[in-house]
């Protein structure tokens, strides 16, 4: 599709395509003045926002405006202009999660605004529990602060957790009660590996409970079974935003004019697929049945043999892409942590680098309890690189670490 959509003339040979994927970028060409090229609406081209449109009809069970979405470079542009209009001055805050995506706290100390963090419960695979979330609030206030929003990623990163219903809708009313926005951060919705968990979309949510809070939901192209960043394609969809916040929104996208078109035609792609009576929707379901049935087994050998080792414990890898193990340390690499002044999960994964070549992320780049150590590592190597890497830190952690 992006090929015919770069270079109109392939549509024309019968012999490179199947029929579903010509006649669909005849469609879209249609709605960019068969130009891709060109720019598009600061929202991004029309044709486009309706498949996504569709997508969220289809997976929520209500219409979805398409001029209350806006296409974006991957979810991070999106997330930052929200971000942006909710931070007025030194005293707003946004809630964020602990352990959090880093993009959220980056952008909070840019804007100039204040990071409220509230810890998520690891005991209890992640999950969020509201009374937590009321005493970041409640500790802001009495210091001065105007809580203006609150930001969940679900499925979490960096923790792999996948939020029940019944958090979902406690969120939902405590975001009513504080009178304070929704951020939904959802990029990982098509990445569930739980047998007993599902994604719930905070849209349809609050549209079941009848709900007026106001929520902006995130998506992206970067994840899901396609995974392709590189393109940078993202989304925002507005739900309950008076139109008067949505004009704002326009202005700010206007600034870089649009978001770029082969992202945008990806995203719309990756959300809607190929036709289903199509010819190629077979392929399309069959491959992407592979690429998921693969990260399904990676996060649960992940998930097993990380706490097979004596000294890290792992919660359940439900979604997204990674683990974020608590691990234990003892002895030498706590000497040596505190002779260089630097966090001790931080010498450990220095250390697991140097001596096994494994690249993993120090949980005190995302925030976590105090006292306690981790670190973020993915599921998408292949399955036998993946096996040899948890074998590698099986044994770091055993030499190194206690």
């Amino acid at each position: 599709m992006l090929a015919c959509l770069a270079e109109p003339a392939l549509i024309d040979h019968d012999s490179l395509f199947a029929t579903d994927v010509r006649e669909r970028a005849r469609h879209f060409l249609s709605g960019t003045n068969g130009k891709l090229g060109a720019y598009s609406d600061s929202k991004g081209h029309l044709v486009f926002r309706k498949e996504v449109a569709t997508f969220l009809e289809a997976r929520d069970g209500f219409v979805a405006d398409p001029e209350h979405i806006f296409l974006s470079d991957g979810a991070s542009p999106s997330v930052k202009m929200v971000l942006q209009l909710v931070v007025g001055g030194k005293d707003d805050g946004v809630l964020l999660p602990i352990p959090q995506y880093p993009l959220y706290s980056a952008t909070m100390t840019l804007l100039g605004g204040q990071a409220v963090g509230y810890f998520l419960d690891e005991s209890s695979g992640w999950g969020l529990d509201v009374k937590e979330v009321e005493r970041a609030i409640s500790e802001f206030r009495t210091k001065g602060g105007s809580p203006r929003a609150l930001v969940v990623i679900n499925p979490g990163n960096p923790t792999g957790g996948v939020l029940p219903r019944s958090q979902m809708e406690a969120v939902i009313q405590l975001c009513e009660r504080n009178k304070i926005v929704l951020l939904a951060d959802e990029v990982y919705q098509d990445n569930i590996y739980a047998d007993n968990v599902s994604f719930v979309p905070f849209r349809k949510v609050a549209q079941e409970m009848g709900s007026k809070v106001e929520l902006f939901s995130f998506h992206s192209i970067s994840k899901g079974v396609v995974g392709e960043c590189g393109l940078r394609g993202g989304l925002v969809h507005c739900h309950n935003v008076e139109q008067g916040v949505i004009d704002q929104m326009y202005k700010l996208c206007s600034i870089n004019l649009c978001s770029n078109t082969l992202g945008q035609a990806a995203m719309a792609l990756s959300l809607t697929g190929p036709p289903d009576n199509g010819p190629s929707r077979a392929a399309y379901d069959a491959e992407k049945d592979v690429v998921r049935g693969a990260l399904k087994r990676k996060a649960r050998m992940t998930h097993n043999r990380l706490n097979a080792v004596d000294g890290i414990s792992c919660q359940p890898i439900a979604g997204a892409m990674y683990a974020f193990p608590k691990i234990e340390v003892k002895g030498d690499m706590l000497k040596k942590a505190a002779s260089l002044g630097k966090p001790v999960d931080q010498v450990y994964c220095m250390d697991l680098l140097m001596n096994k070549g494994i690249i993993v992320v120090p949980g005190s780049g995302f925030g976590q309890v105090p006292g306690t150590f981790h670190f973020r590592t993915t599921i998408l190597p292949d399955e036998d690189t993946l096996a040899s890497v948890l074998d590698s830190i099986a044994d770091f952690h055993k030499t190194h670490a206690s």
